[in-house]
């Protein structure tokens, strides 16, 4: 296996893990279903900026908008993947960058979320580092 085909295979699984994302955000996201909290949440509103806004609409829009960084995440490798075929030192450093975030997300899962966004961040994490290793400077022996 090389740099490349490791790189994609990761974007499909951060595609994966985005889709995950974007769908659990959907109304009926809570296992719960309607409680409480999300009564409060709809209920309790305040003006920002010159909009009004409910906390509950805070919470949808920052989980779409980590919908959004995931597929931006996803395009990001697959084109990454076109260029550790041709250039694997130019692409090395932003691989470690997208390991250490992937990582740190997989921490804050780990600590706030459930097991299934861990799992996911861990096998995009797997990916990156088996890229990152694949990506590596040729010696003369290889």
């Amino acid at each position: 296996m090389n740099a490349t085909i490791a790189l994609r295979i990761t974007s499909i699984i951060s595609l994966l893990l985005a889709a995950g994302h974007t769908l659990g955000g959907r109304s009926s996201w809570s296992p719960g279903g309607e409680t409480e909290t999300l009564r409060a949440m709809r209920a309790f509103h305040m003006n920002v900026f010159g909009v009004n806004r409910s906390y509950h609409d805070f919470y949808m829009g920052f989980g779409y908008s980590l919908s959004v960084l995931l597929l931006l995440q996803t395009v990001l490798l697959w084109q990454l993947a076109e260029l550790a075929r041709t250039q694997p030192q130019t692409v090395r450093p932003l691989l470690l960058v997208f390991l250490v975030a992937s990582l740190a997300s997989a921490l804050v899962a780990w600590e706030l979320l459930f097991p299934v966004p861990v799992a996911f961040l861990l096998a995009v994490s797997a990916g990156l580092a088996w890229s990152y290793f694949l990506a590596r400077p040729k010696t003369a022996a290889e």
